[in-house]
């Protein structure tokens, strides 16, 4: 589906409603997961997950390690030499109980679990955001490029907010930038009165949750409570943003088309970059396409889809090639994204923003020519100094919770599981 003309730039009755639901529905849905837990101040506080689909392969995967790492040895991590002092390469993560595509993704930033352990069956990046979302407009941002045209499955969806609760990403930059940055641009007085009419939708609420609260046991009460604190946050966000410079809007571009893709991700790269800058979130996933992927690289000069081209054996030389072709293209898309973290200051501490903000460019497969969750290799980057770069760390088989828990720690989340306690507890070696 194309979406509509760009909005105006004024604030309408489609802005305020829309942005509205979107102020009050994101502190509901995170409240009905475990309460937040206190942050760890010293250290990062941001995170971004960066997702590209249908595994790899390994050996053209591996980067070097003469020296330490040496990402120009990799026939897939090329475009990244030169960050090799801001990036630790993981390889040999093994995901307990997944064997396929969907089941790989599903597990990715859950490890699965249940309702019952510590993580609540909820992702990474969810998990994060209770502890990292507390002072910003939105706890968390879903960003992806042509996610949805199967619909919300096991196959599309990365982030989940419990089990088999999917949490679906924006695939529309213009959408996601209107949510973020549409009450900061326009004439003042109508932004001023955006606010006003959120402020009350906001009021409404309150009220009609104080007046609920006198008719309930103390039990019930206690958790709207809970709800009713976080109204007084969303109120607290609809206060002006000092120093924050909107970027201009994303260009109209047809969300459908096959060729569209490469404008897609730099569209979305540059709304996940500009709300980090901002502090409008401290949490982001960026999710390129899904698992089984189908898109096809015609502006490498492609025929086959991504995953087609996955399968290639050793003897298809020619399907391998273009393989590594798009795991380059990948790599250039990670690389501007650093470059574009790197190069803006952080709003607390006026550093850079890739120094606050700990990266991770995540896989759902190992092989991708034997569907198996094993020797799953991540790129960690960034975190200024929350976790060692320049070097390769073999988790030799390690499940890759444990990786998740060190992820957590390092953004201030005190866990000892994370997911499935049964594939391994505390944070992975080395970490």
């Amino acid at each position: 589906m194309k979406r509509p003309g760009r909005p105006p730039t004024n604030p309408s009755r489609r802005a305020l409603l829309g942005g509205g639901a979107a102020l009050l529905a994101a502190p509901w849905l995170r409240l009905l997961g475990a309460p937040a837990r206190a942050a760890t101040l010293d250290g990062p506080r941001r995170l971004v997950v960066f997702f590209s689909p249908n595994g790899t392969v390994p050996a053209l995967w591996r980067p070097g390690q003469r020296g330490g790492l040496d990402l120009a040895a990799s026939a897939m991590l090329g475009p990244l030499a030169g960050w090799e002092d801001r990036i630790l390469a993981v390889d040999g993560l093994s995901f307990a109980g997944a064997s396929s595509h969907g089941q790989g993704l599903a597990a990715m930033l859950t490890n699965g679990g249940g309702a019952d352990t510590e993580t609540g069956g909820r992702s990474l990046d969810q998990v994060v955001a209770e502890t990292l979302g507390v002072a910003t407009r939105l706890p968390s941002l879903e960003l992806g490029v042509q996610t949805s045209a199967w619909g919300g499955t096991e196959e599309t969806r990365m982030c989940y907010a419990g089990p088999d609760r999917r949490v679906s990403p924006d695939d529309d930059p213009l959408g996601a930038w209107d949510r973020l940055f549409g009450d900061l641009v326009g004439d003042p007085a109508q932004v001023a009165a955006l606010r006003a009419r959120r402020a009350s939708v906001l009021d409404l609420n309150r009220a009609q949750l104080q007046d609920l609260s006198g008719r309930l046991g103390t039990t019930e009460r206690q958790k709207l409570d809970v709800h009713l604190d976080a109204l007084d946050q969303l109120a607290r966000n609809l206060d002006p943003i000092e120093g924050c410079e909107p970027p201009e809007a994303p260009a109209l571009v047809d969300l459908d088309d096959n060729d569209s893709f490469p404008d897609l991700v730099d569209q979305q790269l540059d709304v996940a970059t500009a709300a980090l800058s901002c502090d409008l979130t401290r949490v982001v996933t960026l999710q390129l396409s899904h698992t089984v992927s189908p898109t096809v690289f015609r502006w490498l000069g492609h025929k086959q889809s991504h995953h087609d081209l996955s399968h290639s054996p050793d003897s298809d030389t020619r399907g391998l090639d273009a393989f590594v072709d798009a795991e380059q293209w990948y790599a250039g898309r990670f690389a501007a994204l650093l470059e574009r973290l790197d190069s803006l200051p952080d709003p607390e501490t006026g550093g850079s923003l890739l120094d606050g903000t700990v990266v991770v460019w995540a896989k759902e497969l190992g092989d991708a020519r034997t569907h198996v969750c094993e020797g799953v290799p991540w790129l960690l980057a960034g975190g200024g100094g929350a976790f060692p770069t320049g070097q390769l760390l073999d988790a030799d088989g390690a499940g890759h919770g444990q990786l998740l828990v060190s992820l957590a720690r390092m953004l201030g989340v005190p866990l000892d599981s994370f997911g499935d306690p049964a594939s391994g507890a505390g944070p992975l070696g080395g970490l």
